[in-house]
């Protein structure tokens, strides 16, 4: 069994909108209004363990397809970046989708989907485990296809015979019914008093737009 370093150097990976649906089925927010880097630094000041770098992954609106969001990811985007946050995003592709209707009937309606993020965001996480770059890699989503990259961690482990985990943070509440996190990983809880703490104070919501 590889020892387990005295300093645990961590590289926090977010999910954007999985951390953001989660947050606002938990806690009612409409927009994503979280600082990744005050939840990574609590998170990890929380479990002992030494942040060394934080990587943000999202897809977003074209400002064809949808310019209120564009414009808010575009800013809050170039905010991280500033901040010295790696950001990876692509622009979401579009297909229709029938749903049926409660009297029977279907409609067609226009549903945006997240294509090669949360791939970029495995690889990326699989990387940093076997060059080395990292102790725990502490990933904020609730993605169980994630689990597969915890079985790769897992081998890089037993290959180089040293000590590596798979963490992922996640909110909790009465109102959210996910209490699951990646299986065969570690679970962090994020409660409101720990959401709420980790705002991001900066709105980049256009004006006059919505929600």
């Amino acid at each position: 069994m590889p020892a387990e370093p005295a300093v645990k150097r961590t590289i926090a990976f977010f999910d954007g909108q999985n951390l953001f649906y989660a947050a606002k089925y938990a806690f009612g927010y409409a927009w994503p209004n979280y600082d990744p880097r005050l939840l990574a630094e609590h998170v990890c000041q929380a479990q002992g363990w030494q942040l060394q770098e934080t990587r943000f992954y999202t897809g977003f609106p074209s400002p064809q397809d949808d310019p209120f969001w564009n414009h808010f990811w575009t800013a809050k985007l170039a905010q991280m970046g500033r901040e010295g946050i790696t950001t990876f995003s692509r622009h979401l592709k579009y297909r229709n989708q029938t749903v049926r209707l409660p009297g029977g009937g279907t409609t067609t309606v226009l549903v945006g989907s997240e294509k090669g993020i949360d791939v970029r965001l495995a690889l990326d996480v699989v990387a940093a485990a076997r060059d080395g770059a990292c102790d725990v890699a502490l990933v904020f989503s609730q993605d169980q296809d994630l689990s597969e990259v915890a079985d790769e961690i897992r081998k890089i482990s037993m290959q180089q015979n040293r000590w590596i985990k798979q963490a992922c943070a996640f909110p909790i509440s009465p109102t959210y019914n996910n209490t699951r996190g990646i299986a065969k990983t570690q679970w962090v809880q994020i409660d409101r008093a720990t959401y709420d703490g980790c705002l991001d104070t900066r709105d980049y919501r256009p004006k006059g737009g919505t929600p």
